[in-house]
């Protein structure tokens, strides 16, 4: 018997290719997605992104969803007893594993795999180590499709928010930015590609100036 996992999912490219990988190597039997959700504006925490657009979302992945609140103004206190009360959750149900889409910040790693360890359960990393230029290429190459919902305007100019991430938006990045956005220079919204059933429709909205951060509304 396959081996239970929660998928800790963004609804961004980073946990879709990493739950894709996942699923291609039917090592285990993914049982949830699990997503932190602000709960002041029922919003995906960091990507803005609608709680109804993600529901959206993994209705057509085909996964069950469960929801981690966090408040606006969340210290790091609050947002800890909160994950450590989904981890404990999750292994009274058995399930004793959790993938994350992390890529080389190996201090975010280290967090998630003492805060899971604590717990008795172990984490795992798919996309681990992978060079972050050739992981962005590929995951459009095989028909995903993403875009930017949140962009911090210290690295990135505004024209690439509310941009569906291809080769042309690749290669205009500055090179200070990492292709994946990996140190927080972008975060997106996937919305189609081989593990969807169908295609998440929406519209651009408001476009919302939060100082360093700015991001956009997807509605429908």
């Amino acid at each position: 018997m396959k081996e239970k996992i929660a998928v800790s999912w963004s609804g961004g490219k980073d946990s879709t290719f990493a739950l894709y990988i996942l699923l291609q190597s039917d090592q285990y039997m993914v049982d949830s997605l699990f997503t932190t959700i602000t709960e002041d504006v029922n919003r995906i925490s960091i990507h803005g992104v609608r709680e109804s657009l993600l529901e959206k979302q993994a209705e057509s992945l085909g996964f069950p969803l469960r929801k981690m609140y966090i408040p606006k103004e969340c210290s790091n206190e609050i947002y800890n007893e909160r994950l450590v009360e989904q981890l404990r959750e999750l292994k009274k149900e058995e399930i004793h594993t959790v993938m994350f889409g992390d890529i080389f910040l190996k201090d975010v790693r280290k967090y998630r795999e003492q805060l899971v360890s604590a717990q008795g359960m172990k984490a795992v990393f798919p996309l681990w180590g992978f060079n972050t230029e050739k992981l962005v290429s590929e995951f459009w190459a095989i028909g995903f499709k993403t875009i930017t919902t949140c962009i911090d305007t210290e690295i990135l100019s505004t024209n690439f928010l509310g941009r569906i991430i291809d080769l042309n938006f690749i290669h205009e990045l500055p090179t200070e930015a990492d292709p994946c956005g990996e140190n927080g220079e972008f975060h997106t919204f996937a919305f189609d590609g081989p593990i969807f059933t169908n295609k998440i429709t929406f519209n651009l909205g408001e476009y919302i100036d939060e100082g360093r951060f700015h991001f956009v509304d997807l509605v429908f």
